[in-house]
């Protein structure tokens, strides 16, 4: 088991970059390409860093940070683009947690 958050993917406001975490390239790429979109599209709309990143237990985290002196970041609107995305995304956010569960933490199906 890890010991730490796993990053997924994330965007970065700042530097204009997108990443993607090279351990997960079994995923099928409208999957990473739909995950490049949310993420992209966040930071587009309200401007920091995002992360997605795996916890110990396998839940999808998304971990924002911003500069502090960032006066475009939208603390708020953060805040309701991560509801909009988990309502929205659910079927996908769920499907990359099940993933990760049974291919790099090892539970089986019957955990779910």
């Amino acid at each position: 088991m890890y010991q730490e958050n796993i990053v997924l993917c994330g965007a970065n406001a700042y530097e204009q970059k997108y990443y993607f975490n090279p351990d997960f390239a079994a995923l099928p790429p409208s999957i990473q390409d739909e995950l490049q979109i949310m993420c992209v599209l966040y930071t587009e709309d309200v401007g920091g860093i995002l992360l997605l990143e795996f916890d110990e237990e396998g839940s999808l985290q998304f971990k924002v940070e911003a500069m502090e002196a960032d006066a475009r970041f939208d603390e708020i609107g953060s805040v309701l683009k991560i509801k909009e995305i988990r309502r929205e995304k659910e079927e996908l956010l769920q499907s990359l947690e099940m993933f990760y569960r049974v291919f790099c933490l090892g539970d089986g199906w019957e955990d779910e």
